[in-house]
């Protein structure tokens, strides 16, 4: 089933809890049979003035809704609220702030900002599979985010200073946090994931565990890449000298870290850090399936 284009398609669609209903039994069940999520069966009947689905297998449960075994489960927002928070979430390319969801829906901006994450709990693309393989291509460069020194207080600032000239070399996290990631050129994927330090071992680890042997991989002059297995083909470009040695770079990893900071500094403002990887989740999912069915942007 295809879904809503448009932000004037997607209000006018999820506004019938009829077309909400057809969507999810399209998005769960390929085949479009119902089927109880306790038991299996598919002997189920549509309780339409309960909104419920009644299975007659013998277990205590027999009535179930659509929200069941999903993220909306528990929660007392209609469907007709959570699509549409789903697909403006999904398809605004520098997120969309809680406060804007509670207005266009209807709702506080506390239980907006529950839904938010919910659905970025949602866009996670856990795999077991790694990137790459013999003769690909992949970037790697880490990041920081936080606040800028020179939007702190005078006070702040000079706390920041003294944190910084007794870091003992993790200066640079100092009031920030680390994320490290990965893009597949060939097939236009990114991974990322906040990572306590940026050193030898954290990052080389990231490096084993998400990209493939047999892989090219491109970074910058940062020495913590400098002992990569034999596996691997390392090449690096020097950022003092130039940004881009033939195919050696790693612009498009550059490109990803523009479009999450754009979104963090200018739609959530305010990021505390051990929220940080739920927008890594939201922002990853947006830059993978940044392209429709017909490949177009």
């Amino acid at each position: 089933m295809k879904g809503p284009q448009t932000l004037q398609q997607a209000i006018q669609f999820f506004s019938e809890y009829e077309n909400c209903r057809m969507f999810m039994i399209a998005v769960r069940w390929a085949d479009g049979k119902v089927r109880c999520p306790y038991c299996g069966a598919a002997k189920v009947t549509y309780l339409e003035k309960a909104r419920l689905y009644r299975c007659y297998g013998d277990h205590p449960k027999q009535k179930f809704s659509l929200k069941i075994g999903t993220v909306f489960e528990d929660s007392p927002i209609p469907l007709e609220k959570w699509l549409p928070a789903t697909w403006l979430l999904s398809a605004c390319r520098n997120g969309i702030s809680s406060y804007e969801i509670g207005r266009a829906l209807g709702v506080t901006q506390k239980s907006a900002w529950f839904m938010m994450h919910r659905i970025r709990l949602a866009m996670q693309t856990g795999t077991f599979v790694k990137m790459g393989g013999p003769g690909s291509e992949i970037e790697s460069d880490e990041t920081f985010v936080g606040g800028k020194a020179k939007n702190m207080s005078a006070k702040r600032r000079a706390q920041f200073k003294v944190a910084r000239e007794t870091s003992m070399g993790d200066a640079a996290l100092v009031n920030k946090a680390a994320v490290w990631g990965v893009l597949d050129r060939e097939q236009r994927k990114v991974r990322a994931m906040v990572v306590p330090k940026v050193n030898r071992a954290s990052l080389q680890t990231a490096v084993l565990d998400q990209v493939a042997p047999g892989s090219k991989i491109y970074t910058d002059e940062a020495k913590v890449y400098r002992s990569l297995p034999k596996e691997y083909t390392h090449e690096f470009v020097n950022h003092v000298e130039k940004y881009v040695n033939g195919r050696v770079h790693t612009n498009g990893l550059e490109n990803f870290w523009s479009l999450l900071k754009r979104g963090l500094n200018g739609t959530y403002v305010a990021v505390e850090p051990f929220h940080l990887h739920r927008y890594l989740d939201e922002q990853m999912f947006r830059y993978n399936n940044r392209k429709d069915e017909n490949g177009v942007n």
